[in-house]
């Protein structure tokens, strides 16, 4: 693998994180301290407790290069345990390394550019962006650039070190909005205006203060209009003011969110408006088109008149045209339209596990074809700017590691957060689930139905984004027959798209033993139901909506006796009794 020249200020995170390692070590550093010290640095404790750490890295707006690709197998390999975790948030994370083997993680990454910082904590989190930007027939401007100027300007920024809770960031080049820019503090997506020659001016429409959780906002539009120039201090005033007016005294109440509630949207916009315009005035105002931006250009990649553009985003239908393996991926998994004539396939990587064998074989593979790669928000990996003859190797390629199955956008493509696997927050085995659900959609021949999404999260806290899917569960404890058991709440008829976002409702709670079943019976309904062209959500709201739905399901919410059925009294992937051990919050919800 190439082998970079590590970046000063990266290279005094690395001393420093040892200096501060050592300290602590020696119990010369406070807990809370240094809790607060590696959080900052991405890497978060595991309720296995001891010194089993997860580490996080940062992959900003997905984009990963294929020295980073053999630097993650490597990781794998060497500190963890063979494999690597794609998050929801476009970051890879890996667990069990050990706290004293950190400092050399951390060097590892940095050999390659790649870095942990900010991952965690109470911090500017990982930029996000859609993974086809630069390659998507639709958008309007490539936002790839804006968000690596982003990432560069905000990594180590003072105001991103220590706010009130974390602060996200999302990108989208159109109003697909495949990015998911509706749901987080700060969400851009790209839009035109007309100008008076009657040409389009391309900008953004900035969006504030949404999120998920326990209660999730949508966000809401700060101005109709935002130009290229202003889009930076726009970013910047967002996160000023939550600085400024966040709650720091109830993380419970802290995230941007609450300020919405607390303020009301207009006092709300007009504190961030007047940031902005005084901005100006201090020596991080970085208005004006960025570097980096003017360097490498944001021209969107333009429609194709050769190609009918690929439908892409929320409730997109998937048409099987072939039955042969090869055909049945190209139906699924490419995507074309671009102007410049390349396309681009996903690669399927089911619950966004990724083993070491492939890293490095999707490392080999994106140079053998010069290809573009970037993991994406649905927990697989895109290459782009393909030619039409490289699909057959693509395929080839990916085939011989198991990555070749037709997932994207089909209902086996089940997203999970990692669950009570490791996660101190969580409340059940959300993986466990997920496995469990792709398994039955399988065995009754519904994997490949289109146009449906399962999101999963272990617990309240939704990094498994299950409020916004088509049909999402979040993990909770039930007790029946006087004993605890794991149990689901199952919503329906989350979306995003089209500069909104809806919330899924609550149906039923289920066994999570049944929860894969209840699965089976609403995705086999919308098949043999929906009308042509129909999405999910229409669908849902012509059959009556989520109770309707709910009271079809109802037997499914019955526990037998622990005599009866002592396996619904398990976790899954556990071999004892359940028990809902909740620990100190340190990523997500705390």
């Amino acid at each position: 693998m190439l082998i970079r020249e590590i970046d000063p200020a990266q290279r005094a995170d690395i001393d420093k994180f040892r200096t501060q390692l050592d300290l602590y070590l020696k119990g010369e550093l406070d807990e809370d301290v240094f809790r607060l010290f590696r959080l900052n640095n991405g890497i978060y404790g595991q309720r296995q407790q001891g010194h089993n750490q997860m580490v996080r890295v940062k992959v900003p707006y997905g984009s990963i290069q294929p020295d980073q690709l053999d630097m993650l197998a490597h990781i794998a390999d060497t500190y963890s345990r063979g494999w690597g975790h794609i998050t929801t948030r476009q970051n890879i994370q890996f667990h069990f390394v050990q706290l004293e083997q950190v400092p050399d993680v951390l060097e590892d990454l940095a050999s390659v550019g790649l870095t942990t910082r900010e991952a965690c904590g109470d911090t500017v989190r990982n930029i996000q962006g859609c993974h086809l930007a630069g390659a998507c027939p639709f958008e309007v401007l490539d936002i790839s650039p804006w968000a690596e100027a982003t990432f560069r300007h905000l990594l180590r920024y003072p105001y991103s070190q220590r706010l009130p809770r974390k602060f996200k960031i999302n990108f989208s080049g159109c109003t697909t909005d495949c990015g998911q820019a509706m749901f987080n503090d700060v969400g851009i997506i790209a839009v035109g205006r007309p100008r008076p020659d009657g040409t389009v001016e391309p900008g953004f429409r900035v969006f504030f203060a949404g999120g998920l959780g326990a209660n999730p906002h949508a966000a809401q539009a700060l101005e109709e209009f935002t130009p290229r120039e202003d889009l930076m201090p726009t970013i910047e005033a967002v996160l000023r003011t939550f600085d400024h007016y966040g709650n720091r005294d109830n993380k419970l109440r802290a995230r941007m969110k609450w300020l919405l509630d607390t303020m009301g949207v207009d006092e709300l916009r007009e504190r961030i408006l007047k940031e902005r315009k005084f901005l100006r005035a201090s020596t991080t105002w970085s208005g004006g088109i960025p570097e980096y931006v003017q360097e490498h250009g944001d021209a969107p990649a333009g429609v194709s008149t050769a190609v009918e553009p690929t439908p892409m985003g929320w409730g997109t239908n998937v048409t099987f045209k072939h039955r042969d393996p090869y055909g049945r991926w190209e139906d699924a998994n490419v995507v074309r339209g671009v102007a410049k004539g390349t396309v681009s396939a996903y690669a399927y990587a089911r619950l966004g596990d990724v083993t070491s064998e492939q890293f490095r074989a999707l490392a080999s593979t994106q140079r053998e074809l010069r290809a573009e790669v970037r993991v994406t928000n649905r927990q697989n990996v895109v290459f782009r700017g393909l030619t039409e003859e490289q699909l057959p190797t693509l395929y080839a390629r990916l085939d011989a590691i198991g990555m070749a199955q037709p997932g994207a956008e089909l209902a086996r493509d089940v997203v999970s957060c990692p669950g009570a696997d490791t996660c101190n927050l969580a409340v059940t085995q959300s993986r466990g689930l997920a496995s469990d659900i792709g398994r039955a959609l399988e065995e009754a021949g519904l994997a490949d139905v289109g146009g449906v999404r399962v999101n999963i999260s272990g617990c309240t806290n939704s990094c498994g984004q299950h409020h916004v899917a088509d049909i999402g569960f979040l993990g909770v404890e039930r007790r029946a027959h006087g004993k605890p058991a794991p149990g689901y709440q199952m919503l329906l008829g989350g979306r995003i798209g089209q500069m909104e976002v809806e919330f899924g409702q609550k149906a039923l709670r289920l066994p999570a033993k049944a929860t894969a079943d209840a699965t089976v019976r609403v995705v086999s309904r919308f098949a043999n139901e929906r009308q042509p062209g129909e999405e999910f959500g229409q669908w849902l709201d012509r059959v009556g909506g989520p109770s309707a739905i709910a009271a079809e399901l109802k037997d499914l919410d019955d526990f037998p006796t622990p005599e009866e059925r002592p396996d619904f009294y398990i976790d899954f992937d556990e071999t004892g009794p359940y028990v809902a051990e909740v620990g100190a919050g340190e990523c997500a919800g705390a």
